[in-house]
């Protein structure tokens, strides 16, 4: 695997169907099955890992985002990544940049409301690496349900040639829902952060024995994480997978989303409800403890 920072040295290495997985760096299982996936259907994977201060909210959190660039890169390579691309903050945003993204209102609830231009920064940086790398397809984790509306609506929007691949959650052995803020999670708060998955779990339960209507899907998350007070709940909704709608009743894709808070850190989860086969997708889980702990 080979390491670049500029657009035109990813763009000159790679060959044939590239296939792009973008992340912020500090890798884990999540990222590694995007790239194993991109591995197995395209001639070059690029991974690019940027941490997008356009992202954040506060300047605090993107100073504190773990970073390890010797890890990611050792972790990607095995995976099967041929090419790192590293850009500098200002080789993606030069001076003077002006240009800012925004997707409308795929992007105004649920993540969009709670976090004011998040998604705009999503938007213009995911718009910069498509335009900057070329790829022929890219790959996006399905736990970021509205980020992934917001990425299709950016390509069909601005006619970007890419297909927009979402791959399954991959969660921990206890079911959470894999993130590197999971280790900020201490074990007296561990049990409290299970409480996301297990509602979505009785979701998915409900879904596949015929329930369709987004007010009792709603519910039966709510009712759940009732149970656990030390759980500050953000939001509950249900949405079209397309555009991020609200929807009253699953007549198409749709996820159930959940994000709260617990210990003073903020989790978000989902999961991808299929009215045309009555299915829905779980994710997979982890038979051991997640390299965010230091396994291997």
């Amino acid at each position: 695997m080979k390491t670049v920072s500029t657009f035109n040295g990813a763009r000159e290495l790679a060959d044939g169907r590239v296939g792009l997985v973008p992340t912020m760096g500090y890798l884990h299982e999540g990222h590694l099955s995007l790239i194993e996936t991109a591995r197995s259907e395209n001639d070059t994977v690029v991974v690019s890992v940027f941490v997008n201060p356009m992202q954040f909210g506060q300047q605090k959190d993107l100073e504190t985002y773990p970073r390890d660039a010797g890890r990611d890169s050792a972790l990607a390579s095995d995976a099967g990544a041929d090419i790192m691309f590293t850009p500098s903050v200002e080789h993606m945003y030069p001076f003077q940049h002006r240009t800012v993204v925004s997707v409308g209102t795929v992007a105004e609830g649920m993540e969009g409301a709670h976090r004011p231009g998040h998604f705009d920064g999503v938007a213009t940086v995911v718009a910069k690496l498509f335009a900057g790398l070329q790829p022929d397809v890219a790959y996006f984790g399905r736990k970021d349900a509205q980020q992934l509306a917001v990425v299709r609506a950016l390509v069909a929007d601005l006619a970007f040639p890419v297909s927009v691949r979402g791959i399954s959650t991959v969660r921990e052995a206890d079911g959470l829902a894999l993130s590197s803020r999971n280790v900020k999670i201490d074990e007296t708060n561990r049990a409290t952060a299970l409480s996301l998955s297990t509602s979505l779990m009785l979701v998915a339960d409900a879904f596949e024995a015929g329930e369709r209507k987004s007010r009792v899907l709603r519910d039966i998350v709510r009712q759940s994480l009732a149970l656990s007070q030390q759980l500050a709940v953000d939001h509950v909704e249900v949405a079209r997978s397309a555009d991020a709608r609200t929807v009253d009743a699953i007549d198409a894709e749709a996820f159930v989303a959940v994000a709260g808070t617990v210990g003073g850190v903020r989790l978000i989860d989902n999961v991808t409800l299929d009215p045309s086969t009555g299915t829905a997708d779980r994710g997979t889980r982890l038979t051991r403890p997640s390299i965010l702990y230091g396994g291997s």
